[in-house]
Formats: structure tokens, C-alpha cells, sequence
């Protein structure tokens, strides 16, 4: 039989040994740029306006608390319903669903104590003031201060385990007992945080100018990440350690949530901020410094403001089921598409845009998704918590 010449090449091709990936050179300022979202994990957090935040009886507590469907108005649910430890603190739905159905994705808690504002529109100034909202919302949990106040007195060991957190019994305040409740909440929240991951270990082994181990990290994964820090400037939103700067962007999704409705974004969540009689600004504050307040007492709504979300950190985000606000998109494929290829037509913002069209190829796109996925880890099987009053 006689080959063609264009057949003779392709057999040849096919027959030469796999030519190696190239590796992946990386200059001094992206080393700089890599290591800034490092080391993990952080050291515990404190909010200086929960006083009992970072003590053990207040986390036990909390942690009781989180799981304790009384919570709620008809005694049917918890926050650990929706906030999974086995979904990664998330509920693993597009969009949430608890006395009904609601229009935004129930946010993981991996690493929320680390945060400065909280909800997808920043309408909690504190993790504790955030977590009084779905307990109160009829469309959550539907329950009252009446409710959790007598919980606290009436129970014996959650009586006991608010002695042991606040230093004295449950007394007959209702507000108060509620404030207290949800700090104990956010207590046990704040330890929530994500394991370490493939990208720690090379992020570490890249400062140190290790390069064995720094090779143990894959080439598509670190052709993303350079691709994240570098071209794409994903990095000027999800920043630092946590991949996010903790502030509010608009990136083109749509904001009808139904025909003639709409999700104003960070424009509503500052005016719930502002009336919200459990804000930093209030008596609830234990901080005598009044320096976590600052934030709130410079915040203002601006028409910039509408359309605009919480940037989520990515640590884990590829074992979310759904992504953005809305659970609009399947598959972080989806995300990078929509990045890839979002119109600037797309974005409400009267702003600075903060994104732009990147136009990435299939193998960019490709390795931008391996990055991603190289900030997921197993975390470990959480203890059963101990006794409130052993």
C-alpha cells in the first residue's frame, strides 16, 4: 500500500512520543501577586463588637443554637437546614427554599467571620446582626423575639450554656435575648473556615523558591492562576488570602427576579443597613472603641449601587452546586463562558465597570476552571460538640 504524504506525517506524528507541557515561568511581580493570596489558614478572628466572640462557651452555644430548629416559627427548621455542614454550609440548590422559595442562593459560611459586610447586598454591618435577619423573615424561619427569648430562659441546658457564655441567667429582656442568641450564632460561625488546598502548598512552595515542590501543582492549574493574577485581572476583585475583596460589583447579571420586579442589589441592602435597629451604630454595639462602626457611619447609597453584589470568595467554590447571586449559573464553565464573554451592554453600573469581555480561548478557559478547582479541598469531619454544661 502506498501513503499519501499528509497521511505519512499524521502516522509519524502519531507515533512520536508525547512532547512535554512547558513549564510555567513566573517573574518576581507575579510571585508578589501570588503570594498576596496567602498564607492559609488565618489566624482566628475576634469582632470587637460581639463580646463574647472567640470564647469557648459562646461557640458551644452557638453551635447548639445553629442547629436547633425552635429557632423558627413552626419548629421546623434551623439554620443548619439551609447552611449544611455536608454541602459545604450551603444547601446545595440553585436557590433557596425555606417557608418559600426565595430569589437568591444560600451562601456558604466557609470563612463569613472573616467578612466586613454580609448578605449578598451587604444589609448586615456584623455576623451577629446578620444572623437575627432569617430568623425574623417570615419568608425564612418566620420566628420572633418572643420565641427565642423563652427558649433561652425555659430550656435548661441552653439556660445553662447562656450563663456560661454571658456570665449571668437569661432575664426578661426579649430584644436583648435575641441580640444575644445571635451572637452566640455568629460565635460558633466565625470558626468556619475552609481547609487548606492544593494551591496553598504551591503558593507556599513558590515564595519560598521551592521549585520541586512548587512543580507538584499542575501545569493547567498554574497556567490559570497566571492567567487569573495576570490577563484576566480576576484578582482585582477576589483578593487576598479569602479570593475576595469583601466589597460589592455589578458583572452583568440580570436583575429581574420576575416580570416587573427587581433585585436592586447593594442599593436596597445599604437602605435595610441604615434602618436596621440592630446595625453597629445601635446599643447592641459592644465595642466601647466605636471602631467597627466606622464602615457604617460612612456608608451611603448611591445610584452606582444598583445592580451590584457581594464578591464571594472562592476558596471551595467548586463544590458549590449553583453560582452568583441568583444561582444562574450550573457550572463554573458557565462562570468563565460569562466572563469570557459578558457585554459591557450587560452592566447597570453608572461606575467604573469592573469587568470586561475577556475573549478567552478553549485552552484558557479550560485552564482558568483547573485553577479554580485547585482552591477545593475534603475539610475534615467536624466533632460532635460538647455538653453545654457538662
Amino acid at each position: 500500500m502506498r501513503w499519501g504524504p499528509l497521511t505519512a506525517l499524521l502516522l509519524a506524528a502519531l507515533a512520536a512520543p508525547a512532547e512535554a507541557q512547558a513549564p510555567v515561568d513566573w517573574s518576581e511581580a507575579e510571585i508578589r501577586l501570588v503570594g498576596q493570596h496567602g498564607p492559609w489558614p488565618p489566624p482566628p478572628v475576634r469582632d470587637p463588637s460581639n463580646r463574647i466572640s472567640d470564647t469557648p462557651a459562646g461557640i458551644a452555644l452557638g453551635e447548639y443554637l445553629f442547629n436547633d430548629a425552635r429557632l423558627s416559627g413552626d419548629g421546623l427548621m434551623s439554620c443548619a437546614t439551609c447552611h449544611q455542614a455536608g454541602r459545604d454550609w450551603s444547601d446545595g440548590r440553585a436557590r433557596g427554599k425555606a417557608r418559600a422559595d426565595l430569589d437568591r442562593r444560600t451562601p456558604s459560611l466557609w470563612n463569613v467571620g472573616h467578612s466586613h459586610w454580609f448578605g449578598w447586598t451587604g444589609a448586615g454591618d456584623s455576623l451577629w446582626a446578620q444572623s437575627i435577619r432569617p430568623i425574623l423573615d417570615p419568608e425564612e424561619m418566620g420566628g420572633s423575639w418572643a420565641r427565642v427569648a423563652r427558649l433561652l430562659r425555659e430550656d435548661k441546658d441552653l439556660a445553662c450554656g447562656y450563663d456560661r457564655a454571658f456570665g449571668t441567667k437569661p432575664d426578661s429582656d426579649d430584644e436583648r435575648l435575641l441580640v444575644d442568641a445571635a451572637k452566640a450564632l455568629a460565635a460558633f460561625q466565625a470558626t468556619l473556615v475552609s481547609p487548606r488546598t492544593r494551591f496553598d502548598a504551591f503558593r507556599d512552595a513558590l515564595v519560598a523558591g521551592d521549585r520541586e515542590a512548587a512543580a507538584r501543582y499542575g501545569l493547567p492549574e498554574q497556567r490559570g492562576l497566571k492567567l487569573f493574577v495576570g490577563e484576566g485581572n480576576c484578582n482585582a476583585c477576589h483578593f487576598g488570602p479569602r479570593f475576595t475583596n469583601g466589597e460589592f460589583g455589578d458583572i452583568g447579571i440580570a436583575f429581574f427576579v420576575r416580570p416587573g420586579e427587581v433585585d436592586s442589589g447593594r442599593l436596597g441592602g445599604i437602605a435595610a443597613l441604615v434602618a436596621s435597629p440592630f446595625n453597629l451604630l445601635g446599643r447592641y454595639n459592644d465595642d466601647p472603641s466605636g471602631t467597627s462602626a466606622r464602615r457604617t457611619q460612612h456608608v451611603r447609597r448611591l445610584h452606582s449601587n444598583f445592580g451590584e453584589f457581594r464578591v464571594p470568595g472562592l476558596r471551595q467554590v467548586g463544590r458549590s452546586a449553583a453560582f452568583m447571586h441568583n444561582g444562574g449559573f450550573a457550572t463554573l464553565e458557565d462562570v468563565v463562558r460569562h466572563y469570557s464573554e459578558v457585554s459591557p451592554d450587560r452592566l447597570h453600573s453608572d461606575g467604573t465597570p469592573l469587568v470586561r469581555p475577556l475573549g478567552l480561548s478553549a485552552q484558557q478557559s479550560t485552564d482558568l476552571v483547573a485553577f479554580l478547582r485547585s482552591l477545593d479541598a475534603d475539610p475534615p469531619t467536624r466533632p460532635a460538640p460538647p455538653p453545654l454544661c457538662p
